[in-house]
């Protein structure tokens, strides 16, 4: 049986599962992290010494096996199930085009967004931090009217067909959208937006109530 170890309440693990959606794969989730503890566990540290969602654990006993960091999940599971496929295409520029917007999300999209996200949904409101949220919201801002330009005359982030890149930003997108913040005006974004809206496993996964 394959699991996946996270509450579902994390953008990563929104990540794996709208991933093994989009490929048709079985799964159990098992909620761990936040307030379901277990990360902290030997048996999950064992699995996973980060201690950190999501986990991929397949197989059991001494066939188990398990593997962490959710980009390197979602690539693993194109690898090994659907090789070639669209969501990760084997040609070498296709798939580098690919994965250069799943390190940009990582390395310049995440950081700012997490600052808004927790500044307006995690944080108790005695305790938050006005300057550095209009901070990142100024950053955000200026990395968003990337995405938007790259979008112009594209359905997704590297042409008709979704990716990897998008599940990896998608969440992003989401919460830019629904937080109570103001935005630029940037309508290739908002068509993107709409666009992530069809695909079953980003409305049944990512595009959800902040929590």
């Amino acid at each position: 049986m394959r699991k996946l170890w996270g509450r579902a309440s994390s953008s990563n693990v929104m990540k794996v599962l709208w991933t093994l959606d989009e490929l048709g794969l079985d799964y159990e989730r098992i909620d761990a992290g936040g307030a379901f503890g277990r990360t902290r566990d030997p048996e999950y540290r064992a699995m996973n010494p980060m201690g950190l969602v999501p986990t991929l654990q397949e197989g059991d006993g001494a066939d188990g096996w398990a593997l962490w960091e959710s980009n390197a999940i979602a690539r693993y599971l194109c690898n090994q199930y659907a090789p070639g496929g669209p969501l990760y295409p084997a040609a070498p520029r296709a798939r580098a085009a690919v994965e250069t917007w799943m390190d940009w999300t990582l390395g310049h999209v995440t950081a700012p967004m997490v600052t808004i996200f927790f500044t307006h949904v995690r944080i108790p409101e005695p305790d938050r931090d006005w300057q550095a949220e209009g901070k990142a919201r100024e950053d955000c801002g200026r990395l968003w009217k990337i995405v938007d330009a790259a979008l112009a005359g594209r359905r997704f982030l590297c042409g008709d067909e979704l990716t990897l890149a998008d599940i990896a930003l998608g969440c992003w997108v989401h919460r830019w959208h629904v937080l109570p913040i103001a935005r630029p005006d940037l309508p290739n974004l908002a068509r993107y937006y709409d666009a992530l809206k069809t695909r079953p496993g980003f409305t049944t996964h990512v595009a959800l109530p902040l929590a």
